[in-house]
């Protein structure tokens, strides 16, 4: 194999590096909360009854027990484009 063609395949082997992108000074992440029915949901609960508030970029779903989360469950939600997830039991 000639030093070209070798050159030539490290090339392609090698990861592609991305530049970083400026973050615009108004952005929010979009954050997924998965939050277990019997304790953190029921605090989420309690903060809304307490009128307290939260950003409104967090959406939070009840589920019945977090050790129910499902790897499929994750990666779908940053298949959706989720910023962030945050599992609370």
């Amino acid at each position: 194999m000639t030093a070209q063609a070798q050159a030539a395949v490290k090339e392609e082997a090698a990861p592609a590096i991305e530049t970083p992108r400026e973050i615009p000074a108004d952005w929010q992440p979009s954050i997924l909360a998965f939050a277990c029915h019997y304790c953190a949901f029921a605090a989420a609960d309690l903060a809304g009854v307490m009128r307290l508030s939260y950003a409104p970029n967090v959406k939070i779903i009840r589920m019945p027990c977090t050790g129910k989360l499902d790897h499929g469950y994750v990666l779908r939600a940053f298949e959706r484009g989720v910023d962030g997830l945050f599992v609370a039991g």
